[in-house]
């Protein structure tokens, strides 16, 4: 964690660049955020080990190898808790602020009512994050200052690609609980590959991202518990050459989840991790272009 006094003078993401970009790739790092403002936490309940239970810690550094590969990474530096790119802009819980929100916020998504919305209610196994209500200016703020810059940025690079490459690739890149389950009685698995239920990306790229998982040694479940958020749906559009990926990285493989910090497995699996991505951008081309789908 690193604290901040707030986002105006603090870069809220980056987007590392290659030299050249050589592959029709985006990844992205929405959730792995450790730059907390000293406002926030001064409003929070928790302690500063539990205000981290939500963050997808380290995955932007799992995926920098990306850079060398030519493809683009954008990373958040603000962390989920603070707010969640992955979300509608305005999935808003009203019981969170001392006044109205406006008419056009969604109160009523799923998410909201799990505590999840944009501006997040709750981290990790329910614990609230504030100590009061919060004003719906601060939200808003929060959303037009960040979230939509966010968007903006992730548009124009996906915008980038399509035009250079005739299609582009969305690498949507988090991690989950080691907790998780891809079935009642199933085993937990290393990888959660989410396409939308086949909606987000042309088949050809979950096969491929699988095989390559399960050809080191991982286990890999697909779509169930997670199929993908806001950003895999809303850019995946396969028949126009625009196809978004969601992968979900299990935190044993490479964290000690009770610390919030990097265990013995994670240099190995920053390895793995590249050389998953380099056989991936080597397998993938012109089949994902749209015309090349239409013919299918």
């Amino acid at each position: 964690m690193q604290v901040v006094s707030g986002f105006e003078d603090t870069k809220p993401f980056d987007v590392l660049h290659p030299a050249e970009q050589s592959a029709p790739f985006v990844f992205n790092s929405p959730h792995s955020g450790r730059h907390y403002p000293l406002p926030f936490l001064q409003s929070s309940r928790l302690d500063a080990l539990a205000i981290r239970r939500s963050e997808d810690a380290f995955v932007d550094e799992l995926f920098a190898g990306v850079v060398e590969l030519g493809a683009p990474l954008l990373c958040a530096r603000f962390p989920r808790a603070y707010l969640d790119v992955n979300r509608e802009p305005y999935e808003l819980d009203p019981k969170m602020y001392e006044d109205r929100l406006p008419p056009y916020a969604n109160s009523r998504s799923i998410r909201v009512a799990g505590g999840l919305g944009t501006i997040a209610r709750v981290v990790g196994e329910a614990q609230e994050i504030y100590r009061t209500r919060l004003p719906v200016r601060e939200a808003l703020d929060r959303i037009e200052t960040i979230y939509k810059p966010y968007h903006q940025t992730l548009r124009r690079l996906l915008a980038r690609t399509h035009v250079a490459f005739g299609h582009a690739v969305l690498i949507d890149c988090h991690s989950m609980p080691s907790t998780i389950r891809s079935s009642d009685n199933g085993p937990r698995p290393d990888f959660i590959l989410g396409d939308r239920y086949g909606t987000s990306c042309a088949r050809s790229l979950i096969d491929q991202a699988t095989d390559i998982l399960r050809g080191m040694g991982y286990t890999v479940a697909r779509n169930k518990p997670y199929a993908g958020g806001f950003i895999t749906e809303h850019y995946g559009r396969p028949a126009k050459g625009l196809h978004a990926l969601q992968v979900e990285i299990n935190r044993s493989l490479y964290m000690d989840e009770a610390r919030t910090d990097r265990s013995s497995g994670f240099a190995e699996l920053s390895r793995d991790m590249r050389r998953f991505c380099e056989e991936l951008v080597a397998g993938t081309d012109a089949d994902l272009a749209p015309d090349a789908l239409a013919a299918e």
